[in-house]
């Protein structure tokens, strides 16, 4: 794992899901739910971890195996529905998380988020989380027409807060948010707690691998 040390940036944005929160609990219990309603069966949830941070349909795959795609996502709005219910009921940041965002704000670097995660979810998560008032910047997956791995989204943020690309990091745990950095312009760090969609956050050419919190503090030089 890299432990390289960038320039301090003036803006950090973190992917949402597996990155700084871990929302994997509640999509779960979420899952339980829709399974027993609609008669699916629900994957162990270690299989089901690795798949959150595709969304609603790649995680309805993985327990609805005899469905094709037209009728998963028939599904999708009562799954949302009932994920919606409990957003924070067992998710939370991850540890060490709390306290990065913290340094960062005591060195007054600004941060946000970019998630493909709907608006309509982010928000009220973020708000529950008391984190939504400290946001320079939210970009959920449906502010714009294009998603990550599209850099608007993350070029969106940047706008939002006022701050160049190039003195921006971005922070995720899936090969499209290195991709969506790189077409940006920014620089990117890959976080090893994430949920990976079960690949090497190694083979992903990103300018660093955080293997822990202590580790990305390093590499954003608040530690």
């Amino acid at each position: 794992m890299s432990t390289q040390v960038f320039a301090p940036p003036q803006l950090v944005l973190f992917d949402l899901d597996g990155t700084l929160v871990d929302s994997a609990p509640d999509m779960y219990a979420a899952l339980l739910a829709l399974c027993a309603e609609h008669g699916g069966k629900a994957a162990d949830f270690s299989a089901v971890r690795e798949l959150v941070s595709r969304g609603a349909m790649a995680v309805l795959r993985s327990s609805f195996p005899g469905r094709d795609d037209a009728a998963l996502r028939e599904l999708v709005p009562r799954y949302l529905a009932i994920y919606a219910e409990r957003l924070a009921a067992e998710s939370g940041l991850f540890e060490g998380i709390g306290e990065l965002l913290d340094r960062l704000e005591a060195r007054a670097i600004a941060w946000g988020i970019v998630t493909n995660k709907p608006g309509f979810l982010a928000e009220p998560l973020l708000v529950q989380l008391g984190l939504r008032p400290r946001l320079a910047s939210l970009v959920a997956g449906d502010t714009l027409p294009q998603r990550k791995p599209d850099p608007a989204p993350l070029l969106h943020a940047c706008r939002e807060a006022g701050i160049a690309p190039a003195d921006t990091i971005y922070v995720g745990d899936d090969l499209r948010d290195v991709e969506a950095a790189r077409n940006a312009g920014m620089r990117v760090i890959a976080v090893a707690w994430g949920y990976l969609n079960g690949s090497d956050p190694c083979d992903w050419q990103a300018d660093a691998v955080a293997n822990d919190v202590a580790d990305l503090a390093r590499q954003l030089g608040v530690s």
